[in-house]
């Protein structure tokens, strides 16, 4: 008998930028990930430094769509890309890592020539931007973390959804499926295909792994730093608290009545934060 269909992943709608990109192309790296790549707005011309977002897990990057438009609008450039295994990004052979994924967004900032950005980064991309900020310092000017954990103890798991039972789901569902003979079931067809659950089996598991960072080695963290949460975030308050406590000079902003996906529920306090990160950057 066939198994249960997994549940989706992160399946909540959200708001894509209403522009569309100058430039989308793939930045391989050295497993052979295909990280897909878009500036929107034109580095070229801009005599402002862009942003460099990054987006959570199982997400893509167009769910910064209102800020995406936003900072183009005011004249800058954004890079962003769709995080490996997410988005139209293909996954490489090496095990997935925050650390990996961050080197995945310097890469395709290297590809682009871009020296240095004011970084956006939520939830999983929070976790990747604090490790730019961390130890690669002279590549970010400024620093906006939405949702960020340092351990997975910082999450608190929503009590409707069994993270380690939607993980062994997802995984039988890939088994099943791809035992079956292809003569009997065109796996294609499926949603998700087995590759897609294995996949979001994997996405999930790395936020029950990882991350696992002291908070005392973000003190080297000197750019203006915003960290953001909702009042009903799934990171606990402690955690978001030593972050804020780590990076001297930071500033705590908590958003009343909202989630975790602030991107998605309060995109114009997101942009309000950022665009304050930016200020205080450009002002030293």
């Amino acid at each position: 008998m066939p198994p249960v269909a997994p549940r989706l992943h992160f399946p909540s709608p959200y708001e894509t930028p209403s522009i569309a990109p100058s430039c989308a192309t793939f930045v391989v790296t050295p497993d052979e990930a295909q990280i897909a790549s878009f500036v929107y707005g034109d580095l070229n011309q801009s005599q402002a430094a862009p942003v460099l977002m990054l987006h959570g897990n199982g997400e893509e990057h167009g769910l910064f769509g209102p800020t995406i438009d936003a900072v183009v609008a005011g004249g800058r450039a954004v890079v962003t890309l769709d995080s490996r295994a997410q988005g139209k990004s293909t996954r490489g052979t090496l095990p997935l890592t925050y650390e990996l994924m961050a080197n995945d967004a310097l890469a395709v900032l290297d590809h682009l020539d871009v020296s240095a950005a004011h970084v956006l980064g939520f939830s999983d991309g929070g976790i990747e931007a604090l490790l730019l900020a961390r130890d690669h310092a002279n590549r970010v000017l400024s620093l906006t973390v939405l949702g960020a954990n340092l351990t997975p103890e910082g999450v608190i798991e929503d009590e409707e959804w069994d993270m380690t039972n939607s993980i062994a789901t997802n995984r039988e569902w890939a088994r099943y499926w791809s035992s079956m003979p292809a003569s009997q079931v065109d796996t294609s067809l499926l949603s998700p295909t087995p590759a897609e659950a294995a996949i979001t089996a994997e996405l999930l598991q790395l936020m029950l792994d990882e991350p696992h960072i002291d908070a005392a080695s973000l003190r080297s963290i000197s750019c203006p730093t915003t960290i953001m949460v909702g009042e009903f975030d799934c990171i606990t308050e402690e955690e978001t608290r030593a972050i804020h406590k780590a990076i001297a000079g930071s500033q705590l902003v908590v958003v009343p009545e909202a989630g975790h996906t602030l991107p998605k529920q309060v995109p114009d306090l997101v942009t309000k934060a950022l665009f304050n990160s930016i200020k205080r950057a450009e002002r030293t």
